[in-house]
């Protein structure tokens, strides 16, 4: 049987012409310049990725029909298929040899002046439940459908172009391959063109994808919504009622750049990812067709923004990444190295004092004891005092001296401001939908970041950061992603598009802080949009418990935090001085007092890769206490790479028995670094079965403990060594493996 398309759709396509060759013409031309695409699904990955990532390169070719594009590295692709319109008709985990895809349907949509209209798309798949090669023959166009009339291959460009200022693990930018499919509207919509970017990485198992619609018309419309992805996934179960504990879903991170939802997570923060029912799915196994296995991403509201002759809308980016197992660990280093490589920004990790005062001499000695002991940056704090969005020259003058006396000593300077959770005035606040008036929100009350103050204040902080010098940003309570009903603020015109309005408001003002290489501590999950970290997780008042038991706290914090987010993008607390509450027994003032307490936080902090917020006036107040921390620092920067390099975890803090993680690195020197501690009050000596499969030795490792002599042990099958530790009381101690 002759194709379908090449009966009906190729004469249509034959009568449309881009300078003087069919379209249709010009996408055989170009399908005919790539490489074949000939490779069997079954045929798994030979190698781990996350061990030897190197062995994976990024490629677009060709399908041996030449009638479908292949976007693929070493452990996925995704085949797009040309004629007679764009859709995707496969997506392979290669690191498992699954076919992830069981129908074929289109590449999104967007809603344009109040009609929906798919982007590509194919339809009239007889069976749902899998796709048959023979079949995708027979699909046709979707009535309507932006049609593809051309593409271009070139490398993929980083989403931020990040000013490199400060160490960090990660240097270098994700590279690989990203096609540029051009999509024409048809009718009313012919001059307008929908760019869709579909990105393959190097080294990761990861696709991104985004879209813009060009506005060649010479009238102005409205973008209502869209989606950004819409994919018939086969479902991992389907039992035939619905589970209480809710439905298995496909093993693939799925995550956007668009979050916004005042926490500390990807998975607290995100909006636009959406498994829903396929209603046309009607062989599936569940008597109400309730399974979720049609991926769709899209904003929950909007973005219903206005586009005039000339314009360009650009759509936010999506990351997909399929997992080979349902391993937590290997789970977690697959988000880890997604984003030390999509955002290596991340990876940047500086030692900073969070100084509690704007007192001169105090920032001075502060400034002073820094250098003295290896830290890198201040960041003046909340309750200091300071006032970025007063813009005077007499403030700014004044922060301008203390950054220049720090810049002497080399030592960065930086900053507080509060965002959200401020009551500004009546007009200027997010107004609740649900009342007509401000309150109520997710911190109460926030300001609009799309109101003319919005505007005023992200200014006030950049000419605070240009004219002082300061190069960090300690920015709390983020837009948390309240929608705003008022129709009388200056950036946004109502409902709708209020929250894609505030959204990249400061979105736009993380990007420009990273670009400019100034650092970004927000407590909130900005991690795709510039922000250098994220808060690790915890609860403010643990910080007002007894010294003593803020340690297993920590440690546990640092333990269950870890899983799925670069350590070196995480923050935590230490209070030298109070914090909500707790008094004198909470506190580590004095220092000199307090030894004992002030080190085992620094050991277990530091020792994770994890920087805390050591808020206080100072770092020692006695000689004793300035050698403690001198030593640490050096001790952390001896070993500052490995200790910012992925974490096994090992066994869990519970206070009744030792408890350790493990950094490993297989493409540095130190191949690994165990820490253990000890929280009894008694030596303990146990044998722990270190795994080391994931430092890419082989056959032997030399172990050292501390600073002593290695001693060489033979790996076992799982790559593992059985080591016997002995652990002070109430103490810790550590291992370098080496090859």
């Amino acid at each position: 049987m002759k194709p379908f398309y090449s009966k009906i759709v190729l004469a249509v396509l034959a009568s449309v012409c881009l300078g003087g060759i069919s379209r249709a013409g010009v996408l055989e031309q170009k399908l005919a310049s790539l490489p074949v695409f000939d490779e069997l699904a079954s045929v798994k990955t030979p190698f781990d990725w996350l061990v030897s990532p190197e062995k994976s390169a990024a490629g677009v070719y060709v399908s041996p029909d030449r009638k479908s594009l292949v976007v693929a590295n070493a452990m996925v692709w995704r085949t797009f298929r040309i004629f007679p319109n764009l859709a995707t008709t496969d997506y392979v985990n290669r690191m498992t040899g699954e076919r992830m895809l069981r129908a074929v349907g289109s590449e999104g949509s967007v809603t344009i002046d109040s009609v929906a209209y798919s982007i590509g798309g194919l339809e009239g798949q007889p069976e749902r439940g899998y796709l048959v090669e023979s079949w995708i023959e027979t699909l046709r166009p979707v009535d309507g459908a932006f049609t593809v009339e051309d593409f271009e291959v070139r490398p993929v460009e980083p989403a931020i172009r990040w000013k490199r200022n400060r160490w960090a693990l990660n240097t270098t930018d994700a590279t690989g391959k990203e096609v540029v499919f051009t999509l024409r509207g048809g009718g009313r919509l012919s001059q307008l063109t929908v760019k869709l970017h579909v990105a393959i990485y190097d080294r990761l198992p990861v696709i991104r994808k985004y879209f813009e619609v060009v506005n060649g018309s010479d009238r102005s419309i409205t973008v209502n919504s869209f989606k950004v992805e819409q994919l018939s996934f086969f479902e991992p179960e389907s039992p035939s009622g619905d589970p209480k504990d809710g439905f298995m879903l496909p093993n693939i991170h799925v995550e956007s750049d668009y979050q916004c939802a005042g926490s500390f997570t990807e998975r607290e923060t995100d909006i636009t990812e959406k498994w829903v029912k396929e209603p046309s799915y009607t062989s599936q196994r569940n008597y109400g067709l309730n399974t979720p296995c049609l991926l769709e991403v899209a904003p929950e509201v909007g973005p219903d923004i206005r586009l005039s002759p000339g314009e360009v809308f650009c759509s936010f980016r999506v990351y997909e990444m399929p997992f080979d197992s349902y391993d937590r660990e290997r789970k977690g280093l697959f988000t880890r190295r997604f984003y030390a490589s999509v955002a290596p920004w991340t990876t940047q990790n500086p030692i900073f004092l969070h100084l509690t005062s704007t007192d001169p001499e105090t920032v001075r000695r502060a400034v002073d004891q820094c250098a003295d002991v290896g830290y890198e940056m201040i960041i003046i704090s909340f309750g200091s005092g300071l006032n970025m969005e007063d813009v005077s020259e007499a403030n700014l003058s004044k922060y301008k001296a203390l950054v220049d006396y720090a810049r002497s000593k080399g030592i960065e300077m930086g900053c507080y401001s509060l965002l959200a959770s401020r009551w500004v005035s009546d007009s200027v606040d997010v107004i609740n939908p649900k009342t007509g008036k401000r309150g109520g929100m997710r911190f109460g009350s926030s300001p609009c970041l799309a109101s003319d103050w919005g505007d005023a204040y992200f200014d006030k902080l950049k000419i605070f950061m240009e004219r002082t010098g300061m190069t960090c940003l300690e920015h709390d309570g983020s837009y948390p992603g309240d929608v705003c009903a008022s129709t009388a603020h200056a950036h946004h015109r109502g409902l709708n598009d209020s929250q894609w309005a505030q959204f990249y408001k400061i979105a736009g003002f993380y990007h420009w802080m990273c670009e400019a290489g100034n650092y970004i501590n927000v407590p909130d999950f900005y991690i795709l949009n510039g922000s250098t970290k994220t808060g690790i997780g915890y609860r403010e008042t643990n910080w007002s418990l007894p010294r003593e038991r803020q340690i297993i706290h920590a440690r546990q914090v640092n333990y269950d935090g870890t899983w799925d987010r670069v350590p070196g993008s995480l923050w935590t607390f230490v209070p030298l001085v109070q914090y909500h509450g707790g008094g004198a027994a909470a506190t580590l003032e004095p220092l000199s007092e307090h030894l004992y307490e002030y080190k085992m936080h620094m050991i277990q902090n530091y020792g994770a890769g994890v920087q805390a917020c050591y808020r206080g006036p100072r770092l020692y107040d006695t000689g004793e206490t300035r050698q403690m921390v001198k030593d640490v620092i050096g001790w952390y920067k001896k070993y500052r790479r490995i200790l910012n390099s992925d974490i096994i975890h090992l066994r869990k803090p519970d206070a009744r028995d030792w408890d350790g993680i493990m950094h490993v690195n297989p493409h540095e020197k130190e191949k690994a670094l165990a820490l253990f501690f000890n929280p009894l009050d008694t030596p303990v000596t146990r044998t722990i079965t270190l795994p080391l499969y994931y430092t890419g030795l082989s056959r032997k490792a030399r172990i050292r403990e501390q600073e002593g002599k290695p001693k060489t042990y033979a790996l076992d099958a799982s790559k593992s060594v059985r080591l016997t530790v002995n652990i002070p009381a109430r103490g810790y101690t550590w291992y370098v493996v080496e090859p």
